[in-house]
């Protein structure tokens, strides 16, 4: 199908559908080419599409564009907000974590028009904030707003583990042990 693009030109998209990898074939995608017909010697984009639901074609390929912001996103989770830093044990726990990094995201995207910039001595101060610079001035919002959570308790001593209290075990992970592969004897042939 050929299609005109206001920023892009004219573009060509061709699909083949339900591909698969030699390794996978229970795995089917589709492969998608776009190119562009106005410039030459562009080099052809190559996209996969791996879905049940497949919307059209014309409406595939900008999706791609919109990568970059996704990318971002997932850096940003990574490096600033520490998505994989956290040994959990289960998956569950895991999947926790993992649901509460886009509220994370979307509670600095709304505190982005309360919090003011707090750079770090060897930062410009900056109009529009980056969701780094949002997390760095978050702390103050936070004094600002309170907690709900109770005032911490006076030092002191420790109860300790209530008595009579059954404590549970960690259920234990498979321990996986390879050995050294034996080399095979090899008969001698006497003649």
């Amino acid at each position: 199908m050929t299609t005109q693009d206001p920023k892009l030109g004219r573009l060509r998209v061709r699909q083949w559908g339900t591909l698969h990898l030699k390794q996978a074939p229970e795995h089917p995608f589709d492969l998608i080419l776009v190119e562009r017909l106005d410039v030459p010697n562009s080099k052809p984009l190559w996209l996969i599409w791996i879905a049940s639901d497949q919307p059209a074609l014309a409406e595939i390929w900008p999706k791609y564009l919109r990568r970059f912001a996704i990318e971002h996103w997932y850096r940003l989770v990574r490096q600033r907000l520490h998505w994989t830093v956290p040994q959990l044990s289960t998956p569950k726990q895991m999947e926790t974590w993992s649901d509460l990094m886009p509220l994370i995201t979307w509670q600095l995207w709304l505190a982005s028009n309360v919090v003011e910039d707090s750079p770090l001595p060897w930062q410009k101060p900056m109009t529009k904030l980056t969701p780094g610079r949002i997390a760095n001035s978050f702390a103050p919002l936070l004094a600002r707003i309170g907690s709900p959570a109770p005032h911490p308790k006076p030092r002191g001593k420790s109860p300790g583990w209530p008595i009579g209290k059954q404590r549970k075990k960690r259920p234990p992970c498979p321990t996986v042990k390879k050995g050294l592969a034996k080399k095979k004897k090899v008969a001698k042939v006497t003649t």
